[in-house]
């Protein structure tokens, strides 16, 4: 079946983002004295929104302390803010992919939990010209995935059927979100998760197989 709209987490699948977010954590870590993290550890860490990042990094027994994991967010989103795009690249093919299916008529939109002025620009940076349906990051008052909320948002907006829909994604988050939304989901075997470690899934190995599979 060729799916009509299609669904794309940002980081992990479209864009590798995640030396960008280890080095500004790791900044706003070194101001209050704190020991860095890794890029591997940064690895199981993303995907569930930047404040839940910083405060993971955080040593386990300042987490509760929700002052400071406030103050720790907002130098990370300064710094972040500044450095967004210094080492982030888009996956290989990705763009291509992108811009094939938007030239074959097919509804494109970004659901992603980075919070939501991260993810318009680095989506207009990397993606320039595509008309998505939605930029859909983290919102104030809105759930974070996998609440299929941002799922229903797209289809109502896009005119589309869920059974017409997919979402691509590299995280148990993402195929949780399909499922609450009802809509298929293919996973991506290059992002932040071991993938292949659900057998359930279809996942696939670059932009090229993804193609012949929406």
């Amino acid at each position: 079946m060729t799916h009509k709209l299609v669904l794309f987490d940002l980081d992990g699948t479209l864009l590798d983002t995640l030396d960008d977010l280890s080095e500004a954590v790791n900044y706003a870590l070194a101001m209050r004295g704190f020991p860095n993290h890794t890029r591997d550890e940064y690895m199981k860490m993303v995907g569930h929104g930047v404040r839940n990042l910083v405060k993971q990094a955080l040593p386990e027994e300042v987490q509760g302390d929700d002052a400071l994991v406030d103050a720790a967010l907002a130098d990370f989103k300064g710094y972040y803010t500044a450095h967004i795009d210094i080492h982030t690249h888009p996956y290989p093919g990705m763009q291509e992919l992108v811009n094939t299916l938007h030239r074959n008529g097919v509804f494109l939109a970004i659901a992603s939990n980075k919070f939501q002025e991260g993810t318009e620009y680095l989506v207009r940076k990397f993606f320039p010209g595509v008309p998505f349906v939605s930029i859909l990051g983290n919102r104030p008052g809105f759930p974070l995935k996998p609440d299929p909320e941002i799922v229903g948002e797209v289809l109502r907006k896009a005119g589309v059927r869920p059974e017409e829909a997919i979402l691509v994604g590299d995280s148990p988050t993402d195929m949780k979100t399909a499922a609450n939304g009802g809509i298929d989901a293919i996973a991506v075997s290059w992002g932040y998760r071991p993938m292949r470690e659900y057998p359930d899934l279809t996942v696939v190995d670059s932009a090229e197989e993804l193609k012949n599979r929406l």
